[in-house]
């Protein structure tokens, strides 16, 4: 198949793209380059070649015109915005980003024949969850501007295909993504990272003065948020995996996540440990739009896809998050 991947010089776009490349799908790449890595991508030019667009999204005839012109089989989705608390403070730049420039997306797809969508989406979509563990069908009830403006486009998505049969698509609600490839050749190069994996990689190597914990009064074990992280390669894994799926069946969701969680004060710990490095932390406020907890229910995707995780070790994402700051 043809290929777009779009935001494919971000963190997770660079990482599932440089999976892709080992397969024999022909690929392209659009990106404006607002957060993306041009680095990432020439690194990624040397395993094979594949076209680049630099383009914004938000250029509606601009992407017509690319879609009329290559003819794309499938797209994979990423460009986006995704900082939660960003979101709170700017929430129109999260519904045009978002939202806006997704569905004319969708909407070029369905003009031009492209008929597979895998959309990045987000566990944001479930809010402050009444239980822990969350599944696809747990009700959704976003808290923050970013996570409706994902819920928003998986409804475009869902209308679209079914006004369009021929249309399919997979809507992939990623936890927490975190860690670098395992040979430490690629990494998340984001500006001003907010994840706190990263941003604990970048203390711990010297690249920060110290680490914020937002907030120790929530309702958990040690009164700091508990997430369910996940390696970036096993993220990027399940894009390859729901292609597949839809070669044979109908569109659907799934989350991504191992199924468990951790604590900011455990994931800090954790780093400390691996990298030896007992950098500074301190405490501040809670900000506005984080749920307490969010566990992944992924037993979907693990039975209806051949999808399987590979590293499911909190230390081994935190070390290879460090492995990659260190040298990068």
């Amino acid at each position: 198949m043809k290929i777009l991947i779009s935001g494919g010089a971000g963190y997770i776009g660079s990482h599932t793209l440089r999976q892709f490349l080992k397969t024999k799908h022909e690929l392209c790449v659009l990106d404006n380059f607002s957060k993306g890595s041009k680095k990432s991508l020439e690194d990624l030019q040397k395993i094979r070649e594949f076209k680049l667009f630099e383009q914004d999204l938000s250029d509606f005839d601009a992407i017509h015109k690319l879609f009329e012109k290559e003819k794309f089989d499938a797209i994979v989705h990423f460009a986006a915005s995704i900082e939660v608390f960003e979101s709170m403070q700017d929430p129109l730049k999260y519904y045009l980003n978002n939202t806006a420039n997704t569905t004319n997306l969708i909407k070029a797809c369905v003009k031009y024949g492209t008929n597979k969508f895998i959309f990045s989406s987000t566990a944001a979509v479930y809010g402050e969850p009444k239980t822990p563990v969350v599944s696809e069908e747990s009700p959704l009830d976003p808290i923050n501007p970013y996570g409706f403006s994902k819920l928003m486009s998986e409804q475009v998505l869902r209308d679209t295909s079914r006004a369009n049969p021929e249309f399919k698509h997979c809507i992939l609600r990623y936890f927490n993504v975190a860690g670098a490839c395992m040979d430490y050749a690629l990494g998340q190069r984001y500006p001003k990272a907010t994840l706190l994996i990263k941003v604990a990689a970048e203390v711990a190597a010297g690249k920060r003065d110290k680490i914020y914990i937002y907030g120790t009064d929530y309702d958990t074990k040690d009164g700091t948020c508990i997430r369910d992280f996940i390696h970036v390669d096993d993220i990027s894994s399940a894009h390859l995996a729901a292609l597949e799926y839809l070669e044979k069946n109908p569109s659907d969701i799934f989350n991504v996540g191992y199924g468990h969680g951790f604590s900011v004060k455990e994931v800090i710990e954790a780093m400390k440990e691996v990298s030896g490095v007992n950098f500074k932390v301190e405490f501040a406020p809670r900000r506005a739009g984080d749920p307490s907890i969010l566990i992944s229910n992924a037993n979907k995707i693990k039975e209806k896809t051949s999808w399987k995780a590979k590293f499911d070790d909190l230390k081994l994402i935190c070390k290879s998050a460090y492995e990659w700051e260190k040298q990068c």
